[in-house]
């Protein structure tokens, strides 16, 4: 048994042994021979240097392109408004300018005064730039008119489907032959209607064509009797 040191304390005997390691086998860094381990890089040839594959923060996804494609769709959705604008701006002066003028606007519909127009006469009124022919028929010119509503025709219709129920001596047309747009007389040609000097179409007392050219009997507006005697047309 060993004395004891200095102040009782007995001394430990350290060993100290050398340790090998394994060696490398087949390329293969702190493997064993069956070949387990990390595999050591290829020799780089001298002068030449390996640019890393991946960097810090780099974007994981192989196929993202690095661009927020947001921001992307934004910018396309952008450049379509502006083309769209662009696009408006050039055409909206030819669209205006197929609008009817202020003036024509302003006669899209008139009224007239009955009272203006005496038994068996006719007064002509200027609507959306045509004549309007407004007549005030005689019981004969009715009566002409209604004996003949099953006569052979080129555009049959009877009396009283051109005139206003209760209004058969109120006849209001619009004034130009259905032909070639001409303006017929009134009381001319056979019948007792209109007369149109252009080409010799011939329209009776209802306004329908008898002779001649004239594909059409004389058209019919819209209008309606805001009383006993004042008219609205249009």
């Amino acid at each position: 048994m060993r004395g004891r040191g200095f102040l009782g304390f007995v001394p430990l005997q350290v060993e100290f042994r050398r340790i090998r390691l394994p060696e490398a086998h087949s390329g293969v860094l702190g493997g064993s021979k069956t070949g387990r381990g990390v595999s050591a890089p290829p020799p780089q040839p001298k002068g030449s240097f390996k640019v890393a594959d991946t960097v810090v923060g780099a974007n994981p996804d192989p196929h993202a392109s690095g661009e927020d494609p947001n921001r992307r769709d934004f910018i396309h959705i952008a450049a379509a408004v502006a083309a769209v604008g662009a696009v408006g701006g050039l055409a909206w002066p030819f669209i205006d300018q197929m609008n009817p003028a202020g003036d024509t606007l302003a006669q899209a519909s008139i009224e007239y005064d009955l009272t203006k127009v005496a038994d068996g006469q006719q007064v002509v009124v200027k609507w959306r730039g045509k004549p309007l022919f407004i007549r005030n028929r005689t019981g004969k010119q009715i009566a002409d008119a209604i004996k003949d509503d099953h006569a052979d025709m080129r555009d049959p219709a009877t009396d009283e489907s051109r005139h206003k129920p209760g209004k058969a001596q109120w006849l209001i047309l619009i004034g130009t032959c259905t032909h070639l747009g001409c303006v017929p007389t009134v009381g001319g040609g056979d019948y007792g209607g209109w007369f149109c000097p252009c080409h010799g179409s011939v329209y009776d007392t209802s306004g329908r064509i008898r002779k001649g050219p004239a594909p059409k009997n004389l058209e019919v507006p819209d209008y309606t009797f805001l009383s006993d005697t004042k008219v609205k047309v249009g």
